[in-house]
């Protein structure tokens, strides 16, 4: 029997008839709508973070949860949060959507206008709000130092894929300006204007009351744990159990309940500004670790403080000054008009 007898002696099998495909935009806005796990924040969870609720909600670790937040798939009250460390509030609505579509990958993608100066040596970045200059933990993607060697590629083309050399950072919720090196001279250089404390640093803060004072220095020994857990001024004990930093402080407004303030640094120890400030009875507008103190805090979406100036002397040339300055963001100058401040530039 040849090929083709075997053929018609196979029975026929019936064809089903073609099924209609749901459009995949429709199955797509249908899914990404559907809730997975939602949780309503109650006053045992005020004030933790996004991150450690996503990861109740999804049973994880810290970086899936994180992973999960920056993605997209995690919303408050209805509006996605790509914020593993927001802080939340009572009563608000944590939930989890799997299906929700990816965050625009632009989002990660650092304006051109962010850029304050660059060259061979250094490059100067006017960070925004809510972005960590450098990873918190291993794995973390997406900070500042990878934005700004992912546009130096972009936009600068040969030798951009040079490492960039963190010389210093300022907190994740802290606006302004962050000078990095890209090349080992130019660490050199930073670093050791850095430790001698010859870099002119001047900050704005938004706090809470009204100083008695115009203008005054914050000199104290800050340690890791001041008693409470957090950091702060040591109370007694030998200098050497802790690091010497000061801060000078001066009111340039007094508004309602609050005051605009420009600190200049004179040591950069972690937190300095925000402890000085709080232990001096004004702590930043939207505080939320430090200020725990006060009677009435001035809530905000984030601490109120930007790095305002930065001047140094260039690495290939020490008679060379440069002095840049960083408008205030678009959030600062918002708070700062509606607690009555008469102008949005100082």
């Amino acid at each position: 029997m040849n090929r083709r007898d075997r053929e018609r002696q196979r029975p026929s099998r019936e064809v089903s008839p073609p099924v209609a495909p749901v459009p995949t935009a429709v199955a797509d806005r249908a899914s990404a709508g559907r809730k997975d796990a939602e949780r309503e924040i109650d006053e045992a969870r005020v004030g933790v973070t996004l991150g450690a609720v996503a990861r109740e909600l999804l049973e994880c670790s810290w970086n899936q949860a994180r992973e999960a937040i920056t993605r997209g798939k995690v919303s408050i009250d209805g509006k996605v949060v790509t914020d593993p460390a927001k802080r939340l509030a009572l009563g608000q609505s944590v939930a989890l959507m799997r299906a929700a579509p990816r965050v625009d990958r632009a989002e990660s993608v650092l304006d051109s206008a962010a850029i304050r100066y660059v060259d061979e040596q250094i490059v100067v970045v006017d960070k925004p709000a809510g972005l960590s200059t450098i990873p918190f933990e291993e794995g973390e993607r997406g900070t500042l130092v990878d934005r700004v060697q992912q546009w130096l590629h972009k936009k600068r083309g040969a030798g951009a894929n040079a490492p960039l050399f963190v010389v210093h950072r300022i907190d994740k919720d802290t606006s302004g300006l962050v000078v990095f090196g890209r090349t080992w001279l130019a660490k050199r250089h930073l670093a050791g204007l850095f430790r001698a404390h010859a870099i002119e640093r001047r900050y704005l803060a938004l706090v809470c009351g009204h100083p008695s004072r115009d203008r005054w220095t914050v000199d104290t020994i800050l340690v890791d744990d001041r008693g409470d857990g957090l950091r702060g001024s040591m109370r007694g004990g030998p200098a050497s159990a802790g690091k010497r930093a000061i801060t000078h402080i001066e009111v340039l407004e007094r508004l309602d309940r609050s005051s605009l303030v420009r600190c200049q640094l004179e040591t950069g120890r972690t937190h300095q500004i925000r402890i000085h400030l709080a232990e001096s009875g004004h702590p930043l507008v939207g505080e939320r670790v430090y200020g725990r103190a006060i009677e009435r805090p001035i809530e905000c979406e984030r601490a109120m403080l930007h790095a305002r100036e930065l001047g140094f002397s260039h690495p290939s040339d020490a008679e060379r000054l440069l002095r840049l300055t960083a408008d205030i963001p678009v959030d600062f100058a918002a708070a700062l008009a509606a607690l009555g401040g008469s102008k949005t530039e100082w």
